[in-house]
């Protein structure tokens, strides 16, 4: 019998973590609390009907395998609120939180426990490290309550300790180190315990710029190596452009807009979204993939035989290097596939912002 050959379908990887129409509204009266959510009030209409303060509504999102996961607002727009969500710090008033299709919100305290213990780790901007041990105790302290062996996690934390470019500084104490060092322990203590899932709240937000600079540089290679699946808060644009795979924008405890940096920064969902953006660069964002005229079968090849070419990955800013060389356009190709081609208008508009 001759095998009947299939066509696959890829599978997508299944969300990390998900939320469904999640609330949490705070208020004197359940029965208040139970009308704003069936009725879905806005922040405004509930205090002013009911008396009661909406810090998160109806958000439902979901976070992707190894996915940095950036979550912004100003302050009181519910991003902190909404990460204390997912590992129940904060008890939802409404809605469903799942981790690897695990349903956090009725899990019982035993089991609460054992999820923030071993497959999540926490980094607030107040690291809370305990002044009497040493950096290498606060870093095991996760390990101890798991009873690790000792051997085991010793090993383990130098490891972490050199992750972080702690070696030698094992035996200080947090009064010992500086602002941004006291952070890179915070950072290592949530990594030590190898969790699936990191929850980052504004871990950076108190430092100057140049550390807070570094220690993002830091992060993203720590992400690269140890591929955590990350939610981080904060309220800088720039920060999470820089870092966020995806970036979500909240305002009073919704989220106005899900979408890459380049979706959030070239496509605003509404003039409250563009007001966060207009300040933004868009050279090191916007790439050749989104301002090239594709090419199509009729497109002549020979056209542009002398044309310079660069990937659909290139910035704004290669673009415009690689434009005042020649006078011809510029021919983009995806794994020596001619792809696209950006002329000097489609080039002058880009930088406009008219794309």
């Amino acid at each position: 019998m001759v095998p009947v050959e299939m066509d696959t379908v890829e599978t997508p990887e299944r969300p990390v973590i998900v939320c469904e129409d999640l609330w949490k509204v705070f208020g004197d009266r359940q029965v208040d609390i139970d009308t704003v959510i069936r009725d879905r009030l806005g922040k405004d209409e509930a205090l002013a009907r009911h008396q009661c303060v909406v810090a998160v509504s109806g958000v439902s999102l979901d976070v992707k395998p190894g996915e940095i996961f950036c979550v912004m607002g100003l302050s009181g727009s519910g991003k902190s609120t909404l990460v204390r969500h997912i590992n129940r710090l904060i008890e939802p008033s409404a809605g469903r939180i799942f981790i690897d299709g695990q349903d956090v919100s009725r899990m019982a305290e035993t089991e609460l426990r054992r999820l923030r213990n071993e497959r999540i780790g926490m980094v607030f901007q107040n690291m809370a490290l305990l002044p009497h041990r040493t950096v290498r105790g606060n870093i095991g302290l996760g390990l101890e309550l798991r009873n690790t062996p000792r051997d085991v996690r010793w090993t383990r934390i130098e490891e972490i300790l050199s992750a972080v470019q702690l070696e030698g500084w094992g035996d200080r104490h947090p009064d010992e180190l500086s602002g941004g060092m006291q952070q890179r322990v915070g950072l290592a203590r949530a990594l030590a315990s190898d969790p699936h899932v990191l929850l980052m709240d504004e871990p950076f937000s108190a430092l100057d710029p140049l550390i807070r600079r570094q220690l993002q540089d830091q992060f993203l290679d720590l992400s690269a190596t140890y591929r955590k699946t990350t939610v981080f808060i904060t309220h800088d644009l720039d920060e999470a452009i820089r870092l966020g795979h995806r970036i979500a924008i909240m305002k009073d405890g919704q989220v106005i807009q899900v979408g890459s940096p380049e979706q959030i920064v070239l496509n605003p969902a509404d003039d409250y979204v563009e007001a966060f953006v207009q300040g933004i660069s868009r050279l090191k964002l916007v790439t050749a993939g989104t301002i090239m005229e594709p090419l199509t079968d009729r497109t002549p090849v020979n056209d542009h035989d002398d044309a310079p070419s660069v990937t659909p990955q290139a910035d704004l800013d290669r673009l415009i290097g690689v434009a005042v060389t020649t006078d011809e356009p510029i021919v983009v190709e995806d794994n020596g596939v001619r792809v696209g081609v950006i002329t000097k208008k489609t080039l002058l508009l880009a930088i406009q912002g008219h794309n």
